[in-house]
């Protein structure tokens, strides 16, 4: 069953570019993961400094497999030094898929 991950996070006010690099370097690692079907960062158009998450992975395990890579540590540790706040991150099972 595939698996849909939908969040967001905060940066610190007028950070994004600054934080770009690091952002990229982790959706390159991440797309690049067996199971994944698509992992993207979004800047809000209304709200410049909130960052939407979505993601979506072939199962639950591969989702697991991504938790433990080393560029998920390094996305961890990055997110205290960039300053990174109201992080709210949810993963859905998705039972079904249709255009619309």
């Amino acid at each position: 069953m595939k698996i849909a991950v939908i969040g967001e996070f905060r940066l610190p006010a007028g950070t994004f570019d600054d934080a770009r690099p690091v952002m990229r370097t982790m959706l390159e690692a991440t797309r690049a993961e067996e199971g994944c079907i698509s992992y993207a960062f979004a800047q809000d158009v209304l709200e410049p400094d909130l960052v939407r998450v979505s993601e979506v992975w072939e199962s639950i395990e591969h989702l697991g497999a991504h938790a433990a890579t080393a560029h998920m540590a390094e996305w961890r540790a990055a997110l205290g030094r960039i300053g990174i706040s109201g992080r709210s991150v949810v993963s859905y099972a998705i039972a079904s898929e249709r255009a619309v």
